[in-house]
C-alpha cells in the first residue's frame, strides 16, 4: 500500500499549533486528552491538511467502514484544524461515558427508523450557522460492500450541502475496520493500526443548489459526492475500486 504524500506530522504537534477554530473549553480540553490516547494507539498517514478550509461552515463527508471511523476521522480533522460535529446514532448518546463526552461536545444525534429523524438535519444546519464543521455519512449507515467500498448512498448529506449552499469535502478513510472490523466483536489496538485518512477538494455542487432540491437533484448531488469519496478511498487502499455501486436492495453491486 503506497503512503499519502505530503504528510507534515502534524499530528505529533500541540493542539493550538494546528488548529485556531472555535469550541468550548470542555470540548478543547477533551480534544487534547483524545489525541494524546490516539497517537499512543494507533498511527497516522494523513494527508495534507491544507485541503481543509480553515473557516466557515463546512461539510464533511467521509466513507463508513466501521465504528471506529469517528476517532480516526476526528483526529484528523482536529489536528487539520477543524472541531468537528458528527451526526451519529442515537444510541451512542446514550452509552456510559461516551454518550456523555458526545453530548458535552455538542455533536447531533440522529433517531433512525422514527418520525423525528429529519430534526439531525435541523440541528446540522443550526451548527452550520453557527460556522461549525459537520460530519455526515452520504452512505447513512456503515457500508454493507462485501469488500468494504462505498455504497449507494442516502440523500441526507445532499439535501444539507444544496438547501444551505455550504462546501463539501470529501474524506477517503482506511485503516479503522482494522480495529473494530465491522460486524464482528473485537477491539484490536496492538500492534498499532495506521489510519489512512485524506480529504479531497469540495464536491462540484453549486449547479444543483436550491431552497426546495427535487429526487434528481438529490440523486446526482449524493452521485458526486460519493465518486469523490470513492477516489479518496482508492488513494488510501492503494487500490482500484470494483465497477459499480453495493445497492442494500438487491444485495449486489449495481452499475453506476
Amino acid at each position: 500500500m503506497t503512503e499519502l504524500e505530503p504528510y507534515d506530522g502534524r499530528a505529533q504537534r500541540p493542539l493550538r499549533q494546528v488548529n485556531r477554530d472555535a469550541a468550548t473549553p470542555f470540548y478543547e480540553a477533551i480534544t487534547k486528552a483524545f489525541g494524546w490516547l490516539m497517537r499512543r494507539t494507533s498511527k497516522q498517514n494523513w494527508g495534507p491538511a491544507s485541503a481543509i478550509p480553515a473557516q466557515g461552515p463546512l461539510i464533511v463527508c467521509p466513507n463508513h467502514i466501521s465504528n471506529y471511523d469517528a476517532p480516526a476521522i476526528g483526529h484528523f480533522l482536529m489536528w487539520s484544524g477543524r472541531f468537528p460535529y458528527f451526526l451519529g446514532k442515537r444510541q451512542v448518546f446514550t452509552w456510559p461515558v461516551v454518550g456523555w463526552i458526545a453530548r458535552k461536545c455538542e455533536q447531533i444525534p440522529v433517531d433512525r427508523g422514527t418520525d423525528r429523524a429529519g430534526d439531525a438535519l435541523t440541528h446540522a444546519r443550526a451548527a452550520l450557522e453557527k460556522g461549525r464543521c459537520v460530519v455526515i455519512y452520504t452512505e447513512g449507515t456503515r457500508t454493507k460492500d462485501p469488500d468494504l467500498w462505498p455504497m449507494t448512498g442516502r440523500p441526507g448529506a445532499a439535501r444539507l450541502a444544496l438547501t444551505t449552499r455550504t462546501p463539501v469535502i470529501p474524506v477517503g478513510q482506511w485503516g479503522a475496520q482494522e480495529v473494530m472490523p465491522p460486524g464482528r466483536p473485537g477491539f484490536h489496538i496492538w500492534p498499532r493500526r495506521t489510519m489512512r485518512v485524506i480529504a479531497g477538494p469540495p464536491v462540484p455542487l453549486a449547479d444543483l443548489y436550491g431552497d426546495e432540491p427535487s429526487k434528481a437533484d438529490l440523486q446526482v448531488a449524493t452521485d458526486r459526492i460519493l465518486d469523490a469519496i470513492t477516489v479518496l478511498v482508492e488513494q488510501a487502499r492503494g487500490q482500484q475500486a470494483p465497477e459499480g455501486r453495493w445497492d442494500t436492495r438487491v444485495g449486489a453491486r449495481q452499475p453506476h
